[in-house]
């Protein structure tokens, strides 16, 4: 089936042909249909597979009839991150070329001065991350009352980056009548309960099975030692030795690994960028553009860049650590493979990632097989966290009171531990095991204790008195 056959109009035909397209994918053969005919449509399907032109061009069609009135604008579009709602921004002006459409890109980074300009002017198209767009609502810059049709765009990375909270209280401040567009690859239980709360008898769309991996990108992992160091060992050489590598993205879990990973790059010799979430708006669309480009041809990334972002050419990703969340994996990896193309993905795991990487194999319905000259960790590192555990054990129960008690009783021997006898004795004690001839009268008997001549034994046996405290064992004077 060709374009032609969808119910597009004229010119966003010709705006398809200019591009090159002349097949749908999958995604946009059935969805295109049903947002033409205004109905609620649920879409899920691979990364990669075209979901943004199956929203961007029947929005176009729809928008030809109409006028924006200022700070009410027609549609609005979601995207959880700047980065992808600046690429939606990019597919309206390549296929809305030969129409006069106002466009906005409402994003964090950028002055509100100028984002207030262009809402004061009128938006047929209004791009948003919900943080900023919530900020314009709540100066009274914005108003949502017109909106037609929204599109919730990546609706799981919205539900990993907090979004959610947010999503329903804008789906609460555009009108009831709307049309919804909802866009996932992956559909977890909180997803799907937003589903059934703002769509309204959906059409689903699903071309393919939830947090599924493309078929024409290879998985690999390769074994690595659990410090750092090692790790960006292994992926200097991964580098190094990658055969047809055009260009790669690199991905960290943290922000601060990026940053690592990046300066170790550049000291080994490598043309690298990075981009996260704390750098700033010009440097992340620097970094993005010189990759898109060629002029670096790898790119260290954090989740920033893991979902949506269409880089048609990416011949490898690496996992320089393995994502907490199973789903991360399926979106990091369709950076590469993208278009029908083929594409590498490997990833380094250390003995203590067995468990993320049984969840991702649950996840995709595959395994993961080590690369070639590459096997498992040993087993004396994997038996190396449970050895160390034991020991931490031990140690504390040394640090214990019980611990020290037996500690203090090896190193004393047989006597417990006790403290030894004092070398001078208490006068009670003394009297009871050494006859003494007073110069001077006796005293009187210590008050409470017998007097050591009432027990005639005491002088053959001495008294054990080494369980009472040392203040019972002074001598006390009685009053006269």
């Amino acid at each position: 089936m060709s374009f032609s056959h969808l119910g597009l109009s004229d010119k966003v035909l010709a705006a398809v042909a200019a591009t090159g397209y002349t097949t749908p994918t999958p995604i946009q053969e059935q969805a295109i249909p049903h947002v033409l005919a205004r109905r609620d449509v649920l879409g899920i399907a691979q990364t990669g597979t075209g979901k943004t032109a199956a929203f961007v061009l029947p929005m176009l069609t729809i928008l030809e009839k109409g006028r924006a009135r200022a700070r009410m604008p027609r549609t609005l579009i979601l995207e959880p991150t700047r980065e992808l709602a600046a690429q939606v921004k990019e597919n309206f002006d390549r296929y809305g070329a030969g129409q006069k459409l106002n466009v906005a890109l409402l994003i964090g980074g950028v002055s509100f001065g100028d984002q207030d300009t262009k809402l004061t002017r009128g938006v047929d198209v209004l791009i948003a991350t919900p943080g900023r767009l919530l900020d314009h609502t709540e100066r009274g810059g914005l108003l949502l009352t017109g909106v037609e049709l929204l599109v919730i765009d990546e609706a799981d990375r919205m539900l990993d980056m907090g979004f959610i909270p947010d999503i329903e209280r804008i789906c609460k401040l555009v009108p009831f009548t709307r049309q919804t567009l909802f866009f996932t690859a992956t559909m977890p239980p909180e997803i799907r309960r937003i589903t059934e709360t703002f769509l309204h008898n959906p059409e689903k769309v699903e071309v393919s099975r939830p947090a599924t991996t493309v078929a024409t990108i290879t998985q690999l992992q390769v074994a690595s030692g659990r410090e750092a160091h090692d790790k960006r060992d292994v992926l200097r050489r991964l580098l190094r030795e990658a055969k047809d590598l055009n260009n790669a993205i690199i991905f960290c879990n943290r922000k601060r690994e990026v940053a690592v990973v990046h300066k170790s790059l550049q000291k080994h010799g490598f043309s690298v960028g990075a981009l996260h979430g704390d750098m700033d708006q010009s440097a992340r669309t620097a970094a993005l553009d010189q990759f898109r480009k060629g002029e670096i041809p790898l790119l260290v990334a954090s989740d920033v860049a893991a979902r949506g972002l269409d880089i048609p050419a990416v011949s490898h990703v690496f996992n320089f650590d393995v994502p907490h969340h199973a789903d991360d994996y399926v979106h990091r990896i369709g950076r590469t493979g993208r278009a029908g193309r083929a594409g590498t993905a490997i990833s380094i795991v250390t003995s203590l990632d067995h468990k993320s990487i049984g969840a991702i194999e649950k996840l995709i319905g595959q395994s993961i097989p080590f690369a070639e000259g590459s096997s498992k960790a040993p087993e004396s590192e994997q038996a190396a966290p449970r050895e160390r555990k034991e020991r931490s054990r031990d140690s504390g129960r040394e640090g214990s009171r019980g611990g020290r008690k037996r500690r203090h009783e090896r190193d004393a021997g047989s006597n417990g531990g006790r403290n030894p006898a004092p070398t001078i004795q208490s006068p009670v004690v003394a009297a009871a095991t050494t006859p003494v001839i007073p110069s001077s009268p006796p005293r009187p008997p210590s008050i409470g204790r017998p007097s050591p001549t009432k027990n005639p034994s005491s002088a053959s046996e001495p008294a054990d008195h080494s369980h009472l405290p040392a203040f019972l064992l002074r001598p006390v004077r009685a009053r006269v």
